[in-house]
């Protein structure tokens, strides 16, 4: 079974981002439009063993607008209070189950994964990985991801799909050329 959500962007606020699929081009998606798929987007990425039922996702869309405008610079009126509103939020506690593995509770677990998210984005940008912070260069993606790469210059958020199909139109493009 695939995975609903992209993931792998480098920090779990990243992956959040990206549930605005195709940001500010005609393609754009909103992968959280409901409850139910932000229900889903935690039990996927989050780190809870049972699937969470939250009442609304627009919480969840209003904090990856704030997160996204933080990463961005482009920061209007009342994101930084936002985003320290969410950040205040209780987060997961851990406990250990009978059999030894470790579990997380939250009285509200959408509540919580909100709060986990953005304390993830402060601190992200109060840290030196933020200069390597980067939008993916792929034609109609735009995904933001943390370059990890030793030189810094990853171009792509995956290499198995935009970076793919950048080098597959460059080629066509040499090919149509020599022709």
């Amino acid at each position: 079974m695939t995975d609903r959500f992209r993931s792998g962007a480098g920090r779990l606020c990243l992956d959040f981002v990206r549930t605005l699929r195709h940001r500010g081009t005609s393609s754009e998606s909103e992968e959280l439009p409901d409850a139910e798929a932000w229900g889903a987007w935690i039990d996927q990425l989050g780190p809870f063993a049972t699937p969470v039922h939250p009442a609304s996702a627009a919480d969840a869309r209003a904090l990856r607008e704030a997160v996204y405008e933080l990463l961005t610079g482009e920061v209007r009126e009342g994101v930084r209070r936002r985003v320290n509103r969410f950040a205040a939020l209780p987060v997961p506690a851990p406990s250990l189950t009978p059999a030894g593995g470790l579990r997380w509770q939250a009285a509200d677990p959408a509540e919580a994964m909100l709060a986990l998210l953005a304390r993830d984005a402060v601190d992200l940008v109060t840290s030196p990985e933020f200069a390597r912070v980067r939008r993916c260069a792929g034609e109609r993606c735009g995904a933001l991801f943390l370059d990890t790469s030793r030189p810094g210059t990853r171009r792509w958020c995956s290499m198995e799909i935009c970076g793919n199909q950048a080098k597959k139109s460059t080629y066509r493009a040499k090919t149509t050329t020599r022709a």
